[in-house]
């Protein structure tokens, strides 16, 4: 099941969070980066403030199997566009489809705001991400293709099919 993030998920999500990045951080990134006391609690403050976002500001959605935060997806909104900040599944849930079915959450999300191109960055050694990102449609930017360790990622978002303007009109 997929629903929206309350505030009473943040402890799940950060949780959730730091197993997901301990597995493509892990021998490349130093474990204090990610997984140090101080990071943990940055990592919560981040989740807090994406949960209580509006959802103009965009979405923290979560995936849940049997009352279990299973994955997680943000996405913010602003000026210049949105932005997939996060997509995580929990390393014990993947190959499920938790991903996928958080993904197309998020696209009927944008697609509901009218969103037509929607941005992400994907950590540069993260091979089984930028897989799963490639099979969903996304494409490295040809303009700004890396910030830093990161690739730089675009979707253009297409109306689902059947949802153009009906005959007669």
């Amino acid at each position: 099941m997929i629903r929206a993030a309350h505030p009473a998920d943040v402890d799940a999500i950060a949780a959730l969070h730091a197993r997901a990045r301990a597995t493509y951080y892990r021998g490349r990134v130093p474990q204090e980066a990610y997984a140090d006391e101080a990071e943990l609690v940055r990592s919560r403050e981040g989740w807090t403030r994406a949960v209580a976002r509006t959802a103009a500001e965009g979405r923290v959605l979560c995936a849940e199997e049997d009352g279990r935060l299973t994955g997680v997806a943000a996405f913010r909104t602003a000026a210049d566009g949105t932005t997939l900040t996060q997509l995580h599944v929990d390393p014990t849930h993947w190959r499920r489809g938790t991903g996928a079915a958080l993904h197309a959450a998020c696209l009927d999300a944008w697609r509901a705001a009218g969103a037509d191109r929607v941005r992400l960055e994907v950590y540069e050694h993260n091979l089984r991400a930028q897989a799963f990102y490639a099979r969903h449609g996304w494409r490295p930017d040809p303009d700004l293709p890396r910030s830093g360790s990161h690739l730089t990622l675009w979707l253009e978002v297409a109306p689902r099919s059947g949802m153009g303007p009906r005959s007669g009109e």
